[in-house]
């Protein structure tokens, strides 16, 4: 399990995240000093630390690097999640708990998401949905006007 980023961490990821492309250091400061005072070295050693820990790759374009996210923000998010449930002593108390810190749009997210893992083979036709008579209940009642008929 990674351990969860730090902020400055956060803050480059995020970018290289959002613009899903090779970046630079170089464009990564200049969107980071919109925001904050930061220097070009301080962006190439976290942008060099996340290259260490596997979270980018990075190609050689003339002196400097080009950084790749290997992994998806999602994939980082599900992995904390993954591993906080998991030390739970507890993992069904833990998702009701969890379940119940979740507003209605987040809800809405989780059932389109377990809808989507479990694939349209689980999912069923509207009439095949609907329960079959059992076979002792399509037999004839002997008793009855149709049972009489056919005697």
């Amino acid at each position: 399990m990674p351990r969860p980023l730090g902020e400055l961490e956060d803050a480059v990821m995020t970018r290289v995240w959002k613009w899903n492309r090779p970046v630079t250091v170089r464009e990564v400061l200049e969107d980071l000093q919109q925001e904050r005072t930061i220097a070009y070295t301080t962006v190439m050693t976290v942008l060099d630390n996340l290259h260490q820990k596997g979270w980018v790759r990075r190609e050689a374009e003339g002196r400097a690097y080009r950084y790749e996210a290997v992994s998806t923000r999602a994939a980082y998010a599900a992995a904390l999640m993954n591993d906080a449930w998991s030390q739970s002593d507890n993992p069904a108390a833990a998702l009701v708990a969890f379940f119940g810190m979740m507003s209605e749009e987040q809800r809405q997210a989780l059932q389109d998401a377990v809808r989507i893992v479990q694939g349209p083979e689980t999912r069923q036709a509207p009439e095949a949905a609907e329960p079959k008579p059992a076979p002792a209940e399509r037999r004839e009642n002997p008793g009855s006007a149709e049972g009489a008929a056919g005697r």
